[in-house]
């Protein structure tokens, strides 16, 4: 892995280029980084599109050593949105017996498909929620190319319908899939603004102009498009279990989580072989600044097998 190296806050993202998986296009970008640096690929959540990674947190890691990439899921942000689904609600189609639209491992392809269009044989994975179970079930179906996994505020990546019961805080979950705001520029961003405050640590004022203007720079409509969530969210995994993970693993989550209970992430690092679990103080469903120096130590550590920090179980 490269020497840290200085990062400013001005430095772009390269342009976008596109990743093919059959007929879904993937959106795919990157910052740059010298050669020898780590390739790191960033796996978004539900309803969210790759701008929602803090271009800070970002920088942190490529000042890691890291090669960072960030993609849209497909139903997210500019890539590619499938038909409507019979199943149209987020909070139904999480006990669905079957997704309509497409499988998990079909989304796990398209994670495989984006590394192809990187030119990466394999890389390190960092996903966030959904984008968590997502890296999970990558590093699953296509072991050889996931070199360390990173799930952070996600449930078990084999655990289905009624099964991802125990883990989801519903009341939260149901107030996500109420949230009404109209299909226009306004209505995005105050859905961005809505989306951040229910996500959030109780144990941090929320800062409602920079959410606002986080969410204005943001603005992707997949937050308030129910119909996109309940397709992702409705793609069931027919895979192996996630104890058949190999490669090293971290599991980060917020202690204050409001979405997912701290009990997804300690059954993940339980049933994932050596994995190690890190809870995140004052930190909600969300990647705040305060624990971006965390995060990108932590994903320091389990890349080079540094000595890593405490473990909290």
């Amino acid at each position: 892995m490269s020497e840290p190296t200085p990062i400013t806050p001005e430095l772009p993202w390269n342009p976008v280029r596109w990743a093919r998986n059959g007929r879904i296009r993937l959106a795919v970008d990157q910052l740059p980084a010298p050669p020898d640096s780590e390739p790191l690929l960033l796996m978004t959540g539900l309803g969210a599109g790759r701008l929602w990674f803090p271009d800070g947190l970002c920088r942190l890691l490529a000042a890691q050593g890291f090669a960072v990439a960030r993609y849209d899921p497909r139903d997210g942000g500019a890539s590619t949105h499938l038909p409507p689904a019979p199943v149209r609600n987020p909070l139904t189609a999480l006990f669905a017996r079957r997704g309509e639209a497409y499988t998990a491992e079909d989304v796990a392809d398209d994670a495989a498909a984006v590394l192809d269009a990187l030119g990466w044989r394999s890389a390190h994975l960092f996903g966030v929620s959904l984008g968590g179970a997502v890296a999970q079930r990558l590093a699953l179906r296509h072991p050889g190319r996931v070199r360390t996994l990173t799930s952070m505020a996600a449930v078990p990546g084999d655990a289905a319908g009624l099964g991802t019961l125990r883990y989801v805080r519903l009341g939260t979950l149901a107030k996500f899939a109420r949230l009404k705001f109209p299909d226009t520029p306004e209505g995005t961003v105050a859905a961005g603004v809505a989306v951040t405050r229910l996500l959030a640590s109780p144990a941090r004022p929320f800062d409602e102009q920079a959410a606002r203007r986080t969410a204005a720079r943001n603005a992707d409509r997949g937050l308030h498009d129910a119909q996109a969530q309940s397709r992702q969210i409705g793609a069931q995994w027919h895979g192996p279990p996630i104890s058949a993970v190999a490669c090293p693993t971290l599991v980060l989550h917020g202690a204050d989580d409001p979405l997912i209970k701290p009990t997804a992430a300690r059954t993940i690092a339980r049933r994932v072989p050596g994995a190690r679990l890190v809870l995140l103080p004052a930190t909600g469903h969300e990647l705040p600044a305060p624990a971006w120096p965390t995060i990108a130590t932590e994903l320091h550590h389990l890349a080079t097998g540094a000595e890593p920090l405490k473990s909290q179980r």
